[in-house]
């Protein structure tokens, strides 16, 4: 009777950063991305990025940083924050997991337009479903640094919301 309280509760992280924060989206590896096979992203033609794996069979995607929810793909495979000092984020998960028509992808409680805070849940991904066809590496990258300099940490393991700047 309660089981719905209780869901929504655990999708709480109350992860508090400043705005210039960026954090891991959800507990897994960190990697460098030149491994990720996909050269749009392993050359960081798009921008700045690293990239994280996934253990288990589904894993929530949160939001990186405090800001907006400035793009969602209908197919939940990627999303974009814009935060208030104008950086703007894309996470994308998977490679090719477009083609998926969103069969694999849940879009929680956000919209896009919404403000988030970092930590805040936006995707669940079915990864045991998508890996059967797709690689499910899933890409941060700085699409827009807005004068500012960013730095990744070096591959390691993270947990949600732990700082990945240096």
């Amino acid at each position: 009777m309660f089981n719905f309280f209780k869901k929504k509760e655990e999708l709480k992280n109350n992860i508090i950063v400043n705005d210039d924060a960026i954090v891991a989206i959800a507990d897994g590896q960190l990697i460098d991305v030149a491994t990720v096979p996909d050269p749009v992203f392993a050359e960081k033609m798009m921008g700045d990025s690293v990239a994280f794996t996934y253990d288990g069979d589904k894993v929530v995607l949160c939001s990186p940083a405090n800001g907006e929810l400035s793009v969602l793909f209908p197919t939940g495979h990627a999303f974009g924050i814009t935060t208030k000092h104008g950086v703007e984020l894309l996470v994308h998960c998977g490679v090719n997991t477009v083609e998926a028509n969103g069969d694999g992808f849940k879009i929680l409680s956000k919209k896009q337009g919404d403000s988030v805070k970092a930590g805040d849940p936006i995707v669940e991904v079915d990864l045991k479903k998508l890996r059967a066809k797709y690689n499910m590496s899933t890409m941060l990258v700085v699409t827009n640094a807005n004068t500012q300099t960013i730095q990744f940490i070096e591959p390691t393991t993270v947990k949600l919301g732990q700082s990945i700047i240096k």
